[in-house]
């Protein structure tokens, strides 16, 4: 068999080389990550392999999750063609840092894993004084060569004593690979940093601290990363201008405080907390563009006519001070008829959105703005009431001038890149929709009367848009909306521009988050060293595509981390509600039961088909139902149940919800 049929026979591995197996041939071998199921079965994700190769003896290798190893492919299923192989090597080891229970005996110390993808139990090389068996701790694996022993490690944090519900959010974001902690010289580089306009500053940056500027955010917030300001021109045009905090000029290639925030990628927003991807005194205090400080920050400002056509585009480093902090609360009573302070020029900046963001649908833009669930919390971080958070016009004026510049800043480059050698930039890339992937759903919002129109792309995301604002108005089809979105692919970080279909945009990168996003400084970098014509090495250097898909990546775990906690506050919330009724809509089917979210609380709990007196059920996949095959009684996505609450488990962040006859 040729070389080319064997990498066919396992999709199109990263990289692959002969090794020789069981009966004297040769094998491709691939390099991919290794995934570690609770249970202990392995799994190795290869890039461009649409299948991952299932492990045979996962105990038969010291490799750890998240390693990226070597794997020879020893055989195919004939069933459903996964492929099977044999890990012999291990090309680069992850960080490893889990939380766990300490096991101490008079002469060793093991610290028992709370994640079961860990197997092993790990051996403690230095104890601190004082610890005791069933103390919870977080350990850094150090090292692990002999497979018939344990690896070792070190503590790094002791959470004797502390709040279980603090340790529950803690060991979330560990789960995730997200370090509690900054390192000791990310610190002390940090501490260093002062804020100082130079004659050199004022020289190199438009100074533009005398143009009227504002920041709206959230009442609780303390990183103002993104100001709007507003001027009438001479002229009778409109100079708009969005300005971003300049994260760069603190944060330098190839410093300790870089790779620590390549490593985070991202900031993770938990019910009860922040962990931030910078220290808090870039991202609170030298970045912050707090009112009536000057700043350095990274501007895009737009010359309009009195229609709002952008008739010069100017962006660049700028200082800018900012001369009033508004809520969004205290900017929607403005837009909605009530006096506050510098009313004339909010709603002439809301007027400038609202025509874009009309623009925008009508370009062929999804509408993808949701209700987001948050809790209200009492002073010990208890959940003490589900807020529910929905888009208003303050939102939407934000939204608007941020996707402007984002869109802005990538047509830029994109058209600096025409004639000319490539520029490496993390495009924001959201491919359009699977047609094939899409007509399961589309049948199915059928039975609730919403009609697709499959044409091509803009029919698409019209038909889309019809069925979300139809949705809004039925609480219990509202799960249709999510649904739908979730059949689409997903937003990525790529150096290849395929556009943005969910926005309508053809060029599209993010630019006005630096605080919390590491992509936004790459752009910044990248804009900059275009600017004075040079090109910009450091993200060429790292790998451009393998930083954007660490990006890519890193985003995903703080969303799985976020959707973790915010199921761990649910739990939490809902334990006072053991034994009482609700209404509820189904949210979710698989062949083993359903998932129902209570309308009162939009809180999600399991019921198991265990629980219909043994009744064998069928499950519909493409009508997202179960059926049963005695009763014929049905259950289906969308559906209004009454459940009662029968279990909260905080160890499983699972509830347990009984249906009610």
């Amino acid at each position: 068999m040729s070389k080319k049929k064997k990498k066919a026979r396992v999709g199109k591995p990263k990289a692959n080389r002969k090794r020789r197996n069981a009966k004297g041939g040769y094998s491709p071998s691939v390099f991919g990550i290794l995934d570690v199921a609770p249970h202990g079965q392995g799994f190795v994700k290869v890039e461009g392999m649409t299948t991952d190769i299932k492990i045979e003896r996962s105990g038969d290798t010291t490799a750890l999750p998240g390693d990226e190893v070597e794997v020879v492919v020893t055989k195919i299923s004939h069933t459903n063609k996964r492929p099977y192989g044999k890990i012999i090597g291990i090309k680069k080891r992850a960080k490893h840092i889990i939380t766990g229970r300490m096991d101490i005996t008079e002469r060793f110390a093991f610290c028992i894993p709370t994640d079961k993808a860990y197997q092993n139990d790990v051996f403690i090389t230095k104890l601190p004084k004082g610890l005791k068996t069933g103390d919870r701790v977080v350990v850094e694996i150090e090292g692990w060569k002999d497979k018939d022993k344990s690896p070792s490690g070190k503590i790094v944090e002791v959470f004797t004593g502390k709040d279980e519900h603090d340790v529950a959010m803690k060991e979330i974001l560990l789960e995730y690979g997200f370090s509690l902690n900054f390192p000791e010289d990310v610190m002390a580089e940090t501490d260093k940093m002062h804020f100082e306009i130079t004659p050199e500053d004022e020289k190199e940056r438009r100074d533009m601290r005398d143009t009227f500027t504002i920041t709206i955010d959230p009442h609780d917030a303390k990183d103002f990363d993104d100001a709007i300001s507003y001027k009438v021109l001479d002229d009778g045009n409109i100079e708009v201008g969005v300005h971003i905090a300049d994260v760069s000029h603190y944060v330098r290639p190839g410093t300790a405080l870089d790779r620590e925030a390549i490593e985070r990628s991202t900031s993770v927003y938990l019910p009860d907390r922040v962990l931030p991807m910078l220290p808090e005194k870039i991202s609170n205090e030298l970045c912050s563009l707090r009112q009536h400080e000057d700043k350095f920050t990274y501007s895009a400002v737009f010359t309009m006519d009195k229609k709002y056509s952008i008739k010069d585009t100017w962006i660049g480093r700028t200082i800018t001070h900012s001369n009033h902090r508004f809520t969004y609360e205290e900017v929607q009573d403005i837009i909605e008829g009530n006096d506050g302070p510098h009313k004339n020029e909010v709603l002439a900046i809301d007027k400038i959105s609202k025509h874009y963001r009309k623009g925008r649908f009508n370009a062929g833009a999804i509408n993808f703005a949701s209700e987001e669930v948050r809790f209200r919390l009492d002073e010990n971080g208890d959940p003490i009431e589900v807020v529910v958070k929905k888009s208003q016009d303050s939102h939407q004026l934000i939204e608007e001038l941020m996707l402007l510049a984002n869109r802005k800043v990538a047509e830029y480059i994109s058209e600096k890149e025409q004639g000319q050698e490539k520029i490496p930039f993390p495009y924001r890339v959201h491919d359009a929709p699977d047609v094939e992937k899409l007509i399961p759903f589309t049948k199915f919002a059928g039975t609730f009367g919403y009609k697709f129109n499959l044409q091509d792309k803009n029919t698409i995301a019209k038909s889309f848009n019809e069925m979300i604002v139809a949705t809004q108005k039925i609480p219990e089809q509202q799960i249709l909306s999510q649904l739908g979105i979730r059949t689409m692919s997903k937003a990525i970080y790529t150096t290849e521009n395929i556009g943005h279909y969910g926005l309508g945009f053809a060029h599209y990168g993010h630019f006005t988050s630096p605080i919390r996003r590491y992509p936004d400084v790459i752009a910044h970098r990248v804009i900059q060293a275009t600017l004075e014509g040079r090109s910009e090495k450091s993200f060429a250097k790292k790998g451009a595509e393998t930083l954007a898909k660490h990006c890519s990546q890193q985003e995903r775990s703080a969303m799985e981390a976020e959707r973790s906690a915010n199921k761990y506050k649910q739990v939490q919330f809902m334990r006072q509600f053991v034994g009482e009724e609700f209404d509820a809509v189904i949210s979710g089917v698989a062949n083993f039961g359903f998932w129902c979210q209570t309308t009162a609380h939009l809180c999600e709990g399991f019921i198991s088909v265990r629980d219909f007196n043994n009744e064998e059920f069928k499950f519909d996949e493409a009508n997202y139902t179960l059926v049963g095959k005695k009763s014929k009684r049905s259950f289906q996505i969308g559906q209004a149940v009454r459940i009662q609450v029968v279990a909260a488990n905080l160890a499983k962040r699972q509830l347990d919800f009984d249906l009610v006859e």
